[in-house]
């Protein structure tokens, strides 16, 4: 009996970290120290002692059952773009800017080529964001995941001066809510997608006309990473107030997050176009307009508060990072909450 027979494969491990070597390398930074396969992964922090006053933010999270799609798919070359995506923008959520991030992927057996497929994705999500990938983890567990299955998690480490974070302690009345357009679903709200639409092969390669693809597409379409966009709005000398990322929980649940007590967030609900996934997926699924609004980000996935001097510059800033901003809403006074009318 060896460790092979016993449904590990440590040769296959091997395989795997070589074939994702040239997909990490890319998301180097100048500060990451050592290479990849030592036992931690290693950042300088010199850089920060620039800062007055540097405060560390992390996030971790996965991509929930979506990983279920593309397993159905067998299309993995996206799905790391998510795990990134989720971590990095909460980072950027508060002010911060994403330094480094580390995977873990848990699978019933390793196939190299597919977990360097997947870690191709987490490195185009560090990309994306700028953050170096700067380890990992993928572990074996035969017997307690099917061969074919996986799930995917992360973890982000950001940085900011404490003066640049974004707490919403100064929203005040007539502010306004611009928010930056969803590449679709996001990662949120897929087990409830998996009981509107049936998941199998043929279903997720049934084109729509009203999606312009097929469903599966739209579905697995990856998670838009907002850093850039944050970052030139900074950059433009706007002070943002406050800032909502748009995910588990939809508006119900995320806008009063960014609110201090004393204020509340009017959305106008036909401020922006909502995209056709949405619309598809509550006639399929005949679910209620508020479910939808409290699952899902209906088109909105990250929302921030400006002074109304500065919207112009606000909305710039993020177009020339290439996302598609709308002004959605404003702050009035009221008991904290988010109204959508």
């Amino acid at each position: 009996m060896d460790y092979k027979k016993a449904g590990v494969d440590i040769e296959a491990g091997y395989k795997s970290v070589e074939l994702m070597k040239e997909h990490v390398k890319k998301t180097m930074r100048e500060e990451v120290l050592g290479g990849l396969g030592g036992f931690s992964g290693a950042f300088s922090l010199a850089k920060i002692k620039e800062m007055e006053e540097p405060v560390l933010l992390s996030g971790t999270d996965g991509c929930g059952t979506k990983v279920k799609l593309a397993m159905v798919m067998d299309k993995h070359d996206t799905i790391g773009i998510d795990a990134v995506a989720m971590c990095v923008n909460d980072i950027a959520c508060a002010g911060g800017e994403p330094l480094f991030f580390l995977d873990y992927i848990a699978c019933g057996k390793n196939y190299p080529e597919k977990i360097a497929t997947i870690v191709k994705g987490v490195a185009e999500g560090c990309l994306q964001s700028e953050a170096a990938l700067i380890g990992g983890e993928t572990a074996e567990h035969p017997g307690l995941m099917p061969e074919d299955d996986y799930d995917l998690a992360g973890f982000a480490v950001g940085v900011c001066d404490k003066k640049d974070m974004i707490t919403g302690e100064n929203l005040k009345a007539g502010d306004v809510l611009i928010g930056m357009a969803s590449s679709g679903v996001h990662s949120n709200g897929f087990s409830l997608v998996r009981k509107v639409f049936e998941i199998t092969k043929e279903s997720l390669d049934t084109y729509y006309d009203e999606l312009g693809t097929t469903l599966g597409e739209a579905l697995l379409a990856p998670t838009r990473i907002y850093v850039k966009a944050l970052k030139k709005v900074k950059e433009a000398g706007v002070t943002v107030k406050a800032c909502s990322h748009i995910t588990g929980g939809g508006f119900y649940e995320n806008i009063p997050r960014m609110l201090k007590d004393g204020v509340c967030a009017v959305v106008e609900k036909d401020s922006y176009p909502i995209p056709p996934i949405f619309t598809l997926m509550a006639k399929t699924g005949n679910i209620e307009e508020q479910m939808m609004y409290n699952t899902y980000n209906m088109g909105i996935g990250m929302i921030v508060a400006v002074d109304p001097a500065d919207v112009d510059k606000t909305m710039e800033a993020m177009k020339a990072a290439g996302d598609t901003p709308y002004v959605i809403g404003k702050i009035e006074e009221g008991e904290k909450g988010v109204k959508l009318v």
